[in-house]
């Protein structure tokens, strides 16, 4: 597991970027405290797909973006919050398991450590923890 830090929003978004560009999975889970990085990261992965309206699913659970990258093979970014997850069923009820079995989705999980058991052998994670510093983060990947 690699670990970098991140000193502010903009290297935390800057990192999603980097994430997006070097994917080796369709799925990506995000675990860490609240407010530590998982929605910038996320902004910064849908910013490399042309994607600038990316916005926390906290309270809606799960939404879906079309990427504006014409030469991706990712056609959609599938950003799910489990935060409030009582079941995994719920998600099942969205729909999640026909968005994770088509290979043009990026299904990006926060929290998704509520969910691993049921989440794919090749999902990259990734860890967030706050730093000592304001605005500085932990990354492990």
């Amino acid at each position: 597991m690699k670990s970098i830090k991140t000193t502010s929003l903009e290297q935390t978004f800057k990192f999603g970027e980097k994430l997006a560009e070097d994917l080796k999975s369709n799925i990506i889970g995000l675990n860490g405290d609240l407010g530590s990085g998982k929605t910038a990261i996320t902004k910064g992965i849908g910013d490399y797909f042309g994607i600038k309206n990316i916005t926390s699913p906290t309270f809606v659970v799960m939404k879906i973006y079309k990427t504006l990258k014409n030469n991706s093979k990712i056609k959609n970014l599938v950003h799910i919050d489990c935060y409030r997850l009582e079941t995994y069923d719920a998600l099942l009820d969205i729909g999640l398991s026909d968005y994770i079995n088509d290979n043009k989705n990026l299904i990006i999980i926060e929290w998704a450590d509520k969910i691993s058991d049921y989440l794919p052998k090749d999902t990259i994670y990734v860890n967030f923890r706050l730093g000592t510093h304001e605005n500085e983060r932990i990354i492990e990947y």
